[in-house]
């Protein structure tokens, strides 16, 4: 499939349907098994429903999607854009202010929601506002049946003789959405992303995948596809026919890959920093000649990624290993994974590294919402842990004086919803300021710093957090863990503990910070520290759907507790 000559995205999801055997299941929740769609039932969908959305919107009208991830989420966003409106995603975790914040910034015609539970958390905002013409429910409702509509009951009536492709009056440059950033330095700001910017991210998609695609390639999603991450996934999910299954939920997770095998999954950094922390764990408590083997596969599988010679007697170890240690460790993941992929954040190079050694494929990439989101990414031919991969096809990188990563390309957003004064901040002359620092190694980005999250001493000196609490969060002690310390003479944390390790002394803990402070530089140490026993969650809005640290909450909770330790 050539995406490149593509006009928008329904244009996408028309040609696979017309090349596919229509009586597949394309989508599938593994909460609810029977809630399957095959691809024809999935186009008929699409169609009847955004001609129902026509009823009360015009071109470019705004339509809120409130519902964790299902099939119903799927067809609505497609048939949203059917309907040549603006899909506004928007996270089931955000609070009733968040909610109340986007509605009056977007202003849609049309509200969908996936349940009761979502409806009431925004039924008083609706209220009070007289612009929001219809509301689409995947599960009743208890409301007045004028009021609202439940598009599964819409579903039991489809023509399935209906099999024209609708004519869709979409271009490249055309607003796709309106994706809400998760909020990490207060309000979110609603990023306009282009068919052609998702479009592309699919082109590059492609590159990376299809070394590792099948005759129907299996991904397990999970990440909300409220994030711009998983919203553009779906559509490269797309681009390669794949079967799609909705997981339960973040606890089921090593479940639901057992119950459907997918060869490929994306996640956040901090599943894999779980991950690494319980394989790790499982493989401390080894003795005698299985710990050499895990020993000797770490060794072997590290030495592969760094592209080492391996003698013909380490390649017939290596062989065994992959038969007596790796397969099983894979069979824990259902048996098929290819390959997992890592974004949202940076992946810590010890994690990264681990993983691919004991055959768990894993890929860094990196992006931002505004670049729709995806800018580079590893391939699977030439993994280098420590970076994020070269740039995606179409997309030009360069590094400014200063460090900074800037981006220019079809991928980058059409600014910022209703906020030009914020839009012209980050985008100048087409090239979009990302506010990370890095460099290229080889044709590899690699990222530095965070120009937002900098610590500056009372020296002058720059520090990165996120690099101390990669640091700290690595410790089979620590579960979560905040830096704190900007213009202080020395450096302070909040430290969450793993549940089976609460019960340490103080002197432990401080054993371990001492042992962590003599992998950083002399300004990065932690002098003092604090625990609490609440974790850091996005229930209690401590983190972003995407389980990035909500910095500013946690420190304006904790703000006396630092200020303390001073």
């Amino acid at each position: 499939m050539n995406v490149n000559k593509l006009n928008n995205l329904l244009e996408l999801f028309f040609v696979q349907y017309q090349n596919q055997n229509e009586k597949n299941i394309l989508l599938s929740s593994l909460k609810e098994t029977n809630n399957q769609f095959s691809w024809e039932k999935t186009f008929l969908s699409i169609k009847k429903l955004a001609d129902e959305i026509k009823k009360y919107t015009l071109k470019d009208d705004r339509c809120l999607l409130i519902s964790e991830n299902r099939p119903e989420w799927f067809i609505s966003d497609l048939a949203i854009m059917l309907s040549s409106s603006i899909t506004v995603p928007a996270y089931t975790t955000y609070s009733e202010r968040d909610y109340d914040y986007i509605i009056n910034d977007c202003k849609p015609n049309v509200v969908f929601v996936s349940s009761q539970e979502q409806y009431n958390k925004i039924k008083n905002i609706i209220k009070k506002n007289n612009f929001i013409k219809k509301i689409f429910s995947f599960e009743n409702l208890d409301l007045d049946e004028d009021k609202y509509l439940n598009i599964n009951k819409l579903f039991l009536n489809l023509d399935y003789n209906d099999k024209n492709i609708p004519e869709v009056d979409l271009v490249r440059k055309d607003p796709a959405c309106i994706i809400y950033t998760s909020g990490t330095q207060g309000n979110p700001k609603g990023v306009i992303l282009s068919h052609g910017g998702i479009l592309n991210n699919c082109e590059g998609a492609l590159e990376i995948l299809r070394p590792l695609i099948s005759d129907q390639t299996r991904f397990l999603t999970w990440l909300p596809l409220s994030h711009s991450y998983e919203h553009t996934v779906q559509f490269a999910q797309i681009s390669v026919a794949a079967k799609i299954f909705y997981a339960e939920s973040i606890e089921k997770l090593v479940k639901n890959m057992n119950d459907c095998s997918p060869q490929v999954m994306t996640a956040v950094p901090r599943f894999y920093q779980n991950l690494y922390q319980k394989i790790n764990s499982t493989f401390n408590k080894a003795t005698g000649i299985k710990k050499k083997l895990i020993l000797k596969m770490l060794d072997l599988g590290s030495k592969k990624l760094n592209k080492q010679k391996l003698s013909l007697f380490e390649k017939i170890v290596d062989s065994i290993l992959e038969k007596l240690v790796r397969k099983k460790i894979k069979a824990q993941f259902g048996g098929c994974l290819k390959t997992f992929v890592s974004g949202g954040g940076a992946l810590d190079k010890e994690i990264g590294t681990f993983l691919n050694a004991i055959g768990l494929p894993t890929l860094q990439g990196y992006g931002l919402t505004e670049t729709s989101p995806v800018v580079s990414c590893n391939p699977i031919h030439d993994i280098r842990v420590e970076t994020v991969g070269p740039p995606f096809k179409g997309n030009e990188v360069k590094i400014a004086e200063d460090g900074e990563i800037l981006v220019k390309g079809e991928n980058v957003m059409l600014g910022y919803w209703n906020k030009q004064e914020e839009t012209e901040k980050v985008l100048k002359d087409g090239w979009l300021y990302t506010g990370d620092i890095g460099i290229f190694e080889n044709g590899y980005l690699k990222i530095t710093d965070r120009k937002k999250d900098i610590l500056i001493t009372p020296g002058g000196d720059n520090i990165s957090p996120s690099k101390i609490e990669n640091e700290l969060v690595n410790s089979e002690l620590i579960d979560q863990a905040i830096v704190y310390g900007d213009n202080k003479p020395y450096l302070v944390a909040l430290l969450v503990l793993v549940d089976e390790k609460k019960n340490i002394s103080e002197i432990q803990i401080k054993q371990e910070i001492e042992k962590i402070n003599n992998n950083l530089g002399r300004i990065e140490n932690i002098k003092k520290f604090f625990i609490t026993d609440e974790k850091f969650s996005i229930e209690n809005g401590m983190l972003t759907p995407t389980m990035k640290l909500k910095r500013y909450k946690i420190i304006q909770k904790y703000k006396n507790k630092f200020e303390n330790l001073y």
